[in-house]
């Protein structure tokens, strides 16, 4: 297509467009064929509607992002965000579908490379507390052939996950309960929880009741994993949860990003026992051996033998898993 004829379609002025296509060209988003421009592959993939690979949703949901931290200042000397929350805040469903289908063009990537380390192997229920469209329940189903799962979030995530859940074919292992974790019970019976990024969006006491809910939600022997933006103990970083941090500021009440220390409190606290963390490890993946205690006291490694359970993550942003088992 010329620039005249893109001009044309999208009721640009086709100087000032030209130049757009120009930047575009340059970060390898177009290429120039003469008078024509066309699509590398990776714009064909990521950056057109309807493709599997398609990131405008995340891309789009940046965008509801930067008013707020345009107001970074306004934020800091009053301690109050400056943008509503497209996760609960927002009646636009264009909005809510950016930040739900965003968080899954998220999540179905970092999912594709942690989960196949993460062992769940001898576990049956899955609990995805807060997992949006369930990109991380589809994924450990995958993974583990005779597990089932349960995503609970809100009810207006609904019709978006059992969509992306239904075109995944995980439809009959894969249930939606719709509700509100953070003021309603939790069902229960599950042998595992997976708590993806949902804390940081509550302030600590809600984040400990969170996290208490989960525990209780397990059946003895179960496991707990909670993956977050992990800041040092220190509070000097690293960069991107503390980043990360000031997103939470500027778009909700209360939310922010903890520490190792902070997130060990709430489970200690919740009682849960043998607390581990698994860091993640830039570039490559890093061999974590976790022997977990069961319900008698015996170390899994003793009840099957010589075999151990190794857990691996790759770095995706600072992001951690924390492990815990056996609810006391």
């Amino acid at each position: 297509m010329t620039v005249t004829e893109l001009a044309d379609r999208t009721g640009c002025v086709p100087q000032s467009l030209d130049r757009l296509l120009t930047a575009l060209c340059a970060m390898g988003l177009l290429i120039r064929q003469g008078e024509t421009c066309e699509l590398p592959p990776f714009s064909r993939d990521h950056l057109c509607r309807g493709n599997p690979g398609y990131l405008g949703h995340i891309v789009e949901h940046h965008r509801h992002l930067m008013p707020g931290w345009s107001k970074l200042d306004e934020s800091v000397r009053e301690n109050r965000p400056t943008r509503h929350r497209s996760s609960v805040d927002t009646e636009d469903t264009g909005e809510r579908e950016s930040f739900l289908m965003g968080m899954y063009n998220i999540a179905n990537a970092q999912a594709e490379r942690s989960v196949p380390h993460i062992d769940l192997s001898g576990r049956s229920h899955l609990l995805d507390l807060g997992g949006a469209t369930g990109a991380y329940a589809i994924h450990f189903c995958r993974r583990n052939p005779g597990l089932s799962a349960t995503v609970f979030d809100l009810p207006t995530t609904r019709p978006f996950a059992e969509r992306v859940i239904a075109d995944s074919g995980m439809a009959d292992r894969i249930s939606f309960a719709g509700g509100d974790f953070t003021t309603e019970d939790l069902p229960g019976g599950f042998d595992v929880a997976w708590l993806s990024q949902i804390l940081h969006g509550a302030g600590f006491d809600e984040s400990a009741n969170i996290v208490r809910k989960a525990a209780q939600s397990l059946v003895p022997g179960g496991l707990l994993l909670i993956q977050e933006f992990i800041l040092d103990d220190n509070r000097s970083g690293p960069q991107h949860p503390a980043l990360f941090d000031l997103n939470m500021l500027v778009g909700t009440p209360d939310g922010q990003a903890y520490t190792r220390q902070g997130l060990a409190v709430f489970m200690r606290n919740a009682g849960l026992e043998d607390i581990r963390r698994l860091p993640a490890v830039s570039g490559e993946f890093k061999k974590v051996t976790v022997h977990e205690l069961l319900p008698d006291g015996k170390n899994l490694q003793e009840s099957r033998g010589s075999h151990s359970r190794q857990r691996c993550l790759t770095k995706a942003h600072e992001v951690k898993i924390s492990l815990t088992s056996t609810p006391r």
